[in-house]
């Protein structure tokens, strides 16, 4: 990862110049990141984001625990990538009513860190991510082996009450009219349930 995206409340860049000057001010994300060499672009708005969403390799979340699930919301409309929490002491303690939310971060970065801190906690970041991806991706194949399942299921019980067989030589039929007619067993028990229903109704 070298080149991220920071996202700051909209606050933030109304109060940067004059919170800049201020010597009590927790170091910003952009600031350690550019330091420790990485490319970054910095807004809150959402045009600008969408422009440079496909070039990111993470997006770093400089935002209260509260705001970060609508933030990904709209992110994912664009392109799934890495969300890592800022947290400094500002955030975390805006976030504390929000401990218990449930959101979907990769990783998390602090003002603390060092150089190699922070390429280890993105790598992680990144690593956290796919698996995420691939854990998200298994449960909708999953989800839809299961519809296709209750399908398939209906179909055979419809098949095996008119022809009075059994549910065994009822899958079997399916299976053969789906290798005739080149098609899923899916889409073929789907169509017998469909008419099935519309001849009842």
């Amino acid at each position: 990862m070298r080149f991220l995206l920071v996202i700051h409340e909209s606050s933030y860049t109304t109060h940067a110049t004059q919170d800049r000057l201020s010597p009590s001010l927790e170091i910003q994300p952009e600031t350690l990141l550019e330091c420790n060499g990485y490319q970054v672009f910095t807004s809150c708005e959402e045009n600008n984001i969408q422009q440079v969403i496909q070039e990111v390799d993470a997006a770093v979340l400089n935002l209260p625990l509260a705001d970060i699930n609508a933030w990904e919301v709209l992110l994912k409309q664009w392109r799934n990538l890495p969300l890592l929490w800022w947290c400094s002491t500002t955030s975390a303690t805006s976030s504390i009513s929000s401990c218990e939310a449930d959101v979907n971060i990769d990783g998390i970065l602090t003002p603390s860190m060092s150089e190699q801190e922070l390429h280890w906690a993105l790598h992680f970041g990144a690593k956290q991510f796919y698996a995420r991806q691939h854990w998200h991706d298994e449960r909708l194949q999953l989800l839809t082996r299961i519809e296709e399942r209750k399908w398939i299921d209906m179909a055979k019980q419809i098949l095996s009450d008119m022809n009075r067989i059994s549910e065994a030589e009822a899958y079997d039929i399916l299976r053969k009219r789906a290798m005739n007619e080149r098609k899923r067993m899916v889409d073929i028990s789907t169509s017998i349930v469909k008419a099935h229903q519309t001849l009842k109704a």
